[in-house]
């Protein structure tokens, strides 16, 4: 929507885009701006809330939320990948399960998964998000327990399916309550802590199933594990229940005034205000037409085509090894620890600089490349070798969180965010249903083609992060030279009749909310395309 430049009262930056700016506040006074008051409070300078409260605030929704998020995804993928322990423990021996079979049951979760994505992704955005995500959380643990129940093939297939019928809205709600609640430049390092829950969550599963392994009465091990963590998920929805809030304006640990300025921040410098908006058939077709939509879906399938394979297969390969059924739950903490230092600090890196995310996607998934050579290439080197390059694959994960944060912040628009959201994890659900599958029975232990495959998918990924990060790159220049304005990749895109604001640090997001006077049209919900000034993050 490109505008004359004597109607964007804008001043250029004289710092590039891609640095995170010092200065708090780019903008040039708008002519007679016109200031009415609004129900959300739209027009109001607030002064009050100063940079030390501005911090103290911040603290209390990151204390009252993220530690829901981290827990729920942490039992999000201690439910999804006990499996692979319980394969070893006598699952397999207990239902039968004969050539192929073990396969499906790891591949049925992702087609319950991928049946539910998109409704699910609807919902989120219009039911009350913590509700909506507590009676999923209850369903979830109550499935989780019935599989311990499971005599047989059918049985394993069943709950399998609704478990990711259940946790197919995990994902989506916690990406849609981050976006709710941070900034652009707060996103990326929230969606790392809360995503590394997944690791935490690896390394709980593994000293559980170690202590359970030892459990030698006539109920077997794996059923205790299943029944454990159900229970455990089942306690976590009445938490969800009560204390996650659905909306800022809900959040009774807040003063009124302090709601105004969380919601007004991220007007400011987020991707806007997630309240009181309808779905828009528009904005879903603007999701398919983007580029970077169809760059972001191939990235997130290529990462989920390994993902897929070596969660459920992983003790099986260490076993492979040379290691016991126990000491394959144990080799998988220092795996899961690794997964924890990438996933926390690309997920920092990217928050801190504004240029950063594509290079962080190709760099975090280069030792994966080089451990599944050294795996494919087993039988030519020792196995500790081998298990070093087991090790190396362990920073593909963080991948998957850089591109979530990529969703979030550079989507405007609910419906299109959330489209985006669930075409993502169609893809996600895609590459898990496939990855299993390149785990060849006949070929146990070595898995050869599996590792290639891994290999394979893991270059083709840097190579679509590079054309990626070139193509926002460009898309942020023709933006600029169209709309006549620097923009700016910490904010949401002009507001307040005129200012585009750089939020970079705790004082200046306080000093930036108070001084911007919000307009009604800045509580509108608008794509990321029809935004004056919004810049992409690379």
């Amino acid at each position: 929507m490109a505008l004359p430049r004597e109607q964007v009262p804008l001043l250029r930056s004289d710092q590039p885009e891609s640095s995170r700016n010092q200065n708090y506040l780019n903008m040039a006074a708008a002519d007679d701006i016109h200031v009415e008051a609004t129900p959300a409070g739209a027009g109001r300078i607030r002064g009050s809330i100063g940079p030390e409260e501005a911090r103290r605030v911040l603290r209390r929704i990151d204390w009252q939320i993220m530690p829901l998020l981290f827990l729920t995804y942490c039992f999000n993928f201690m439910d999804k990948t006990i499996l692979s322990s319980a394969s070893v423990f006598g699952l397999r021996e207990d239902t039968n399960l004969q050539g192929s079979n073990y396969s499906w049951v790891s591949s049925i979760f992702y087609f319950g998964y991928f049946l539910w994505a998109y409704p699910t992704t609807l919902l989120v955005a219009r039911l009350p998000v913590a509700k909506y995500l507590a009676a999923n959380t209850l369903l979830w643990g109550v499935v989780v327990a019935l599989t311990a129940a499971c005599f047989n093939y059918g049985g394993l297939l069943t709950v399998r399916f609704f478990l990711g019928v259940a946790e197919a809205t995990v994902s989506p709600a916690l990406m849609f309550v981050t976006s709710t609640w941070y900034t652009r430049d707060e996103i990326p390092t929230r969606t790392g802590i809360w995503f590394a829950g997944n690791s935490v969550g690896g390394i709980v599963s593994s000293l559980l199933a170690y202590g359970i392994g030892h459990i030698t009465n006539s109920f077997s091990p794996w059923r205790w594990m299943f029944i454990i963590l159900g229970v455990a998920t089942f306690l976590l929805g009445f938490a969800l229940l009560f204390v996650l809030p659905d909306t800022i304006s809900k959040a009774t640990f807040l003063t009124p005034e302090e709601r105004q300025w969380a919601g007004d921040r991220v007007v400011v410098a987020g991707t806007g205000q997630t309240e009181n908006t309808t779905w828009k058939w528009e904005q879903i077709l603007e999701c398919v037409q983007d580029p970077k939509t169809w760059l972001i879906w191939f990235i997130a399938l290529l990462c989920q085509i390994p993902n897929g394979g070596t969660q459920n297969f992983a003790n099986l390969v260490i076993t492979s090894f040379g290691f016991t059924s126990l000491q394959s739950t144990l080799i998988n903490i220092p795996y899961s620890v690794i997964s924890i230092a990438a996933i926390a600090g690309s997920g920092w890196l990217a928050g801190r600089f504004r240029s950063m995310n594509c290079i962080l996607i190709g760099l975090v998934v280069v030792p994966p490349v080089v451990g599944s050579a050294l795996i494919g290439s087993r039988d030519s080197i020792p196995h500790g070798v081998s298990l070093f390059g087991y090790f190396l694959i362990s920073t593909g994960p963080a991948a998957l969180p850089l591109l979530l944060s990529l969703v979030q912040s550079n989507y405007r628009g609910v419906t299109k965010k959330m489209t985006m959201t669930a075409l993502l994890f169609i893809a996600y659900c895609t590459g898990n249903i496939v990855g299993p599958q390149l785990f060849i029975a006949d070929e146990e232990p070595t898995y050869d083609t599996a590792f290639r495959a891994i290999m394979i998918c893991y270059a083709l990924v840097v190579l679509l992060a590079a054309i990626l990060r070139v193509y926002l790159q460009l898309l942020n220049r023709m933006r600029q030279r169209d709309e006549g304005i620097e923009g700016n990749a910490g904010a949401s895109g002009v507001v307040g009749g005129g200012k585009v604001v750089d939020v970079a640090d705790h004082q200046n997001a306080a000093e930036a909310v108070n001084e911007v006077q919000l307009r009604p049209e800045d509580y509108e919900d608008l794509t990321d395309w029809k935004t004056l000034g919004f810049r992409y993050r690379l």
